[in-house]
């Protein structure tokens, strides 16, 4: 049953991550962008600021489910008297997930800051300039949690 909770916890943190994302990106940004310079960097700091505090969240929890299943599954096997050898796709999983885990850190640790500070001072070319850089770091980990996503689904 905890191992059932757990899961649940795992994936819808995932759906809530890597979906957040995707609406952000291909739907709030293409829209934000009819928006004047000053009304959409406000826009975008804002969204994102309560995007971000819920990722934060989601991210951890998926980092401690996952490890956590990984390492029952383990202890479970070989306990069972079997050997246990992590399948490839796991692998990947854990490495690319804890890959865009440390990536988010430096967007909301890092970059949203700059996109903070910018926008408080209403220093509107560096809250862009930030704004873009967090745009393309939201690319790589759109891109990589669609590839842990289809990995797992084909079990490769």
């Amino acid at each position: 049953m905890l191992y059932d909770i757990l899961k649940t916890v795992h994936v819808l943190s995932i759906i809530l991550w890597v979906g957040g994302m995707m609406f952000a990106h291909w739907f709030l940004r293409p829209a934000a962008l009819q928006l004047d310079a000053e009304p959409r960097l406000r826009l975008m700091q804002d969204a994102l600021g309560r995007f971000f505090k819920v990722v934060l969240i989601a991210s951890l929890l998926v980092l401690i489910t996952g490890y956590w299943m990984m390492g029952r599954i383990a202890k479970e096997t070989v306990q069972a008297g079997l050997s246990f050898q992590m399948p490839i796709s796991w692998w990947i999983m854990a490495v690319l997930g804890t890959l865009m885990v440390a990536i988010f850190m430096h967007i909301r640790f890092a970059l949203f800051k700059r996109l903070r500070d910018a926008v408080q001072f209403a220093t509107w070319d560096k809250a862009g300039t930030a704004l873009g850089s967090i745009r393309t770091w939201v690319s790589v980990n759109l891109g990589l949690g669609i590839l842990i996503v289809v990995v797992t689904l084909l079990g490769l």
